[in-house]
């Protein structure tokens, strides 16, 4: 609360409660974003986003360009995906997730020559958008490019960016957040992204803003990026319609919740029915709106992104521009390889990202980093009984009593953490980090949720077959 109290005085954009653990970014926020040519045969998830599962619309052993379109599907919440190289197609299998889900993949072997761009990282980092107006482009273009190009967004929730930005009468939306916070401990991707590309990424708010039929365009980064602020600053000159507020370093600012109430003052009604837009809010991911401007304006689909392999458990850090479906393990060699203390292996930063079963996973759209943790980094206690202190809820962003969540989900009463609202938790990790009896709080309700999800399917399954 006293860091809450000096940020306010510091007229920093402050929210209710939350925490300041360190931040660890000096491993790679001021590496360049390098290119990465993957080598071995990459494995393409079918399941990269939230909503229905994509199918192949190609065939095993087909030849495939890079960009072309290998997997879609008709669902309203969907988005098809592209192939990262050129290559030929295997023959379909199941691959891991980094959060360890086994789901459909296609994997594609590169062309042994040209298999992608000689220019690709210069192409990605394209700085020349003079000329374009986003103004000129039809609302409803716009949803449809975005969604033919198969974006989603890319701060780690992958929801259908389409679906976001589609008009709606009822709701209608007065200002789109950019969201360039990157809150997470140890991860830059965002952060090399606004300093080394800020144009695109306007352009890519501004066609966000078009399409919402919004009023406005806010541009939100912590104050641990001043160059990030500047360049973001520099890029929205001559656009009175949009601006760049400095947000206190605190987490989990980057949630849509915690930004909103941050930045404009509103508070998003209760999870998990209360939605942004019930504020007339839409925020998207800097990484986002970036794929926005090159799907709807030079018409790329989404086959790159840039992800942060940090940590002081790698031995060179870096940030790299990964074609989507290559290996965690080849990224990682090409960055030196881990270091002899290594324990743990991230998707993601250590608040929110998923232990890796194995270094045999792809990077998937929503992987924007890679951490990389050595024993000193890494803490270590001893689970005890609660101690009713309080901290947690007093450190929890959306005022949950997740103690009780948690020993609800012990004791397998599902009914029970429910009421206490489970289904709203956003899984940031506040609680545990703070509990004094060393209890993985989040991770029990994330066991508990996807409990939860397991239990609906085999209902369903069962209500099939009988019906």
């Amino acid at each position: 609360m006293i860091q809450v109290l000096r940020d306010r005085l510091k007229g920093l954009k402050v929210f209710s409660r939350g925490i300041h653990p360190p931040h660890r970014k000096k491993y790679s926020e001021s590496l360049p974003i390098r290119a990465y040519i993957p080598k071995g045969e990459l494995m393409i998830p079918m399941v990269q986003h939230i909503g229905a599962p994509c199918e192949p619309v190609v065939k095993a052993r087909e030849e495939v360009v890079f960009g072309q379109k290998i997997a879609d599907v008709g669902a309203p919440v969907s988005a098809p995906i592209h192939a990262t190289v050129s290559g030929k197609i295997g023959v379909g299998t199941v691959c891991l997730l980094p959060s360890g889900r086994r789901v459909p993949a296609l994997p594609l072997k590169p062309a042994e020559s040209e298999a992608l761009p000689a220019n690709v990282l210069e192409d990605f980092l394209d700085r020349d958008w003079d000329g374009v107006d986003p103004a000129g482009y039809d609302p409803e273009a716009i949803v449809q490019t975005v969604r033919e190009a198969g974006v989603v967004g890319q701060g780690g929730a992958t929801f259908p960016t389409h679906f976001k930005l589609r008009r709606n009468p009822k709701t209608p939306i007065d200002t789109v957040i950019l969201n360039g916070c990157e809150c997470e401990p140890y991860l830059t991707a965002d952060h090399r992204l606004m300093v080394e590309a800020p144009e695109p990424i306007v352009i890519g708010l501004q066609l966000a803003v078009r399409a919402c039929g919004a009023e406005r365009g806010i541009i939100a980064i912590e104050e641990n990026k001043p160059d990030a602020i500047e360049a973001m600053r520099k890029a929205i000159a001559g656009r009175p319609e949009l601006d760049v507020v400095v947000c206190a370093t605190q987490y989990p600012m980057g949630g849509e919740r915690q930004l909103i109430a941050a930045v404009l003052g509103r508070e998003v009604p209760s999870a998990p029915l209360g939605l942004p837009l019930h504020v007339r809010v839409v925020v998207v991911n800097v990484a986002t709106a970036h794929s926005i401007a090159r799907g709807v304006v030079k018409g790329k689909p989404f086959t790159h992104r840039v992800v942060s392999v940090t940590g002081g458990g790698v031995v060179e850090p870096g940030n790299w521009l990964v074609p989507v479906g290559t290996m965690f393990s080849e990224l990682i060699a090409a960055c030196g390889g881990v270091k002899p203390d290594v324990v743990k292996v991230l998707a993601g930063g250590p608040m929110m990202g998923p232990t890796v079963p194995h270094l045999d996973v792809p990077v998937t759209k929503g992987v924007g980093g890679i951490t990389i943790m050595t024993e000193a980094e890494t803490a270590h206690w001893q689970e005890s009984p609660c101690m009713r202190c309080g901290r947690c809820v007093s450190n929890c962003p959306l005022y949950l009593s997740t103690t009780k969540i948690a020993h609800a989900v012990m004791h397998r009463d599902y009914e029970l953490a429910e009421k206490y609202h489970m289904s709203a938790c956003c899984e940031c990790g506040c609680c545990s980090y703070v509990c004094p009896a060393g209890i993985p709080l989040a991770q029990y309700i994330r066991a508990g949720k996807n409990q939860v999800r397991m239990i609906a399917a085999q209902k369903k399954a069962q209500d099939k077959k009988a019906g």
